[in-house]
């Protein structure tokens, strides 16, 4: 899209403009790009209102913070930086409208980078474009790209018209047809990014380097023993400061992201700083012997909580106080079931993408470590989520079985999706 210059709402003209303006806002805070959205639509009504006002110079990070996110007046911008990820988000989405053949003679609204001020302008001339199709030439079923080239190749005429109103493409000669022929044969759609791809690409794509944060286990056996009980095959997963279950899971973490960015480091949690996570993406792995998962869940739906020696996840929202905690064998002291939450969010205190693995016990972190690198159980947990699910925060409660002192396959209990 060109950076062209905001046009001007003076002259007597200028109310008509206004009301040009505020039906395309409507027609954008309609889309689904902004629909889905709380902050988003705030954002750009509250940015559009203020310029139509007169009132531009007032768009300022920490005026937009209180009067559009009703923050204290003296919050801090940095620790809470809502104006500028919710004004790069709603630049993005504006340009993802726009890029749309089908909204190019609307009037244009963008936000310019380092501006909080939006810029207004008419369409580009010539933008406008459709391409019909004789539509009888073609087989049901057939792949629309596909389809298009199988009618250049069987000499039909590809009628388009632009905002111009002339043009038309036709077939003259049989070298021209076996060229196209050729080029149907050798086409190959792209492929669509898989489901992994997608979930990891906040992070994969980041350009900043990936702090991966491991919880510390009592290294004291008598520590070991209150916390696992009798079940030994658990208690024996322990080696050193680190659990074998956790490295387990950095290990399926870092597949995923080495073939497109390689800049990883791996913390024990205690050695792990504020500002460390401040300075790129961060999976933070293992729950109740890491501090940092604690903080971090602490603000989501579903977090952990130790409440008279018991261990759960537990669901802030469920009105009737739903939890998951562990399941024994009460005659032999062998653990039964685990939990363990596994989300993907946009963290605000630190500003960055942080993944998060974490088992009540080292069994439930190791299986919602099978969802983050097997697209199989990772598609069960996206069934029910929303198709723009990759541009959501998203938390999930995953279940398991414990056979033979290791976590069975990963079940998915409980799902949600937010902006």
């Amino acid at each position: 899209m060109l950076q062209q210059p905001a046009k001007e709402l003076s002259g007597p003209n200028s109310a008509l403009e206004s009301v040009a303006i505020r039906n395309q806002l409507n027609r954008l805070l309609a889309h689904p790009l902004f629909t889905h959205s709380k902050r988003y639509p705030v954002l750009l009504e509250y940015i559009v209102d203020k310029t139509l006002l007169g009132h531009s110079a007032d768009l300022k990070e920490r005026t937009i913070g209180v009067e559009a996110f009703g923050r204290a007046p003296d919050y801090g911008v940095n620790a809470d930086p809502v104006v500028r990820t919710s004004a790069a988000e709603v630049r993005k989405r504006l340009i993802q409208y726009y890029y749309d053949p089908a909204h190019g003679g609307e009037l244009v609204i963008e936000l310019f980078a380092g501006s909080y001020v939006p810029a207004f302008r008419e369409p580009e001339p010539g933008r406008a474009e459709t391409i019909e199709i004789d539509a009888e030439s073609v087989q049901p079923g057939t792949p629309p790209a596909v389809a298009g080239s199988a009618m250049l190749s069987g000499g039909e005429i590809l009628k388009r018209r632009a905002s111009r109103g002339r043009w038309i493409l036709a077939l003259a000669s049989i070298p021209v047809a076996l060229a196209a022929g050729i080029a149907i044969g050798r086409y190959r759609p792209p492929q669509a990014p898989s489901s992994i791809d997608r979930f990891w690409k906040p992070i994969a794509s980041s350009g900043h380097t990936i702090t991966y944060c491991l919880g510390e286990p009592a290294d004291a056996p008598e520590s070991q023993s209150a916390i696992f009980g009798g079940d030994s095959s658990v208690r024996g997963s322990i080696s050193g400061r680190l659990n074998v279950s956790d490295v387990l899971t950095l290990a399926r973490s870092i597949v995923p992201i080495v073939p497109r960015h390689g800049a990883f480091r791996v913390l024990p949690a205690s050695e792990t700083s504020f500002a460390q996570l401040r300075e790129g993406p961060v999976e933070l792995i293992g729950a109740f012997d890491n501090p940092w998962t604690l903080r971090v869940t602490e603000k989501l739906r579903f977090g952990f909580e130790l409440k008279d020696g018991v261990r759960k996840i537990i669901d802030r929202k469920s009105a009737n106080q739903t939890f998951w905690t562990l399941q024994w064998d009460a005659s032999h002291r062998k653990l039964l079931s685990d939990y363990a939450v596994l989300a993907r969010i946009h963290d605000t205190t630190t500003g960055q993408p942080v993944i998060v693995v974490a088992g009540i016990l080292s069994a439930g972190t190791e299986a919602a470590s099978e969802v983050l690198y097997n697209p199989v159980y990772l598609n069960l947990l996206l069934d029910n989520a929303p198709k723009d699910w990759d541009r959501l925060n998203i938390e999930a409660v995953i279940g398991t079985h414990i056979i033979d002192g290791h976590s069975g396959p990963p079940e998915i209990l409980a799902v949600e999706t937010w902006q």
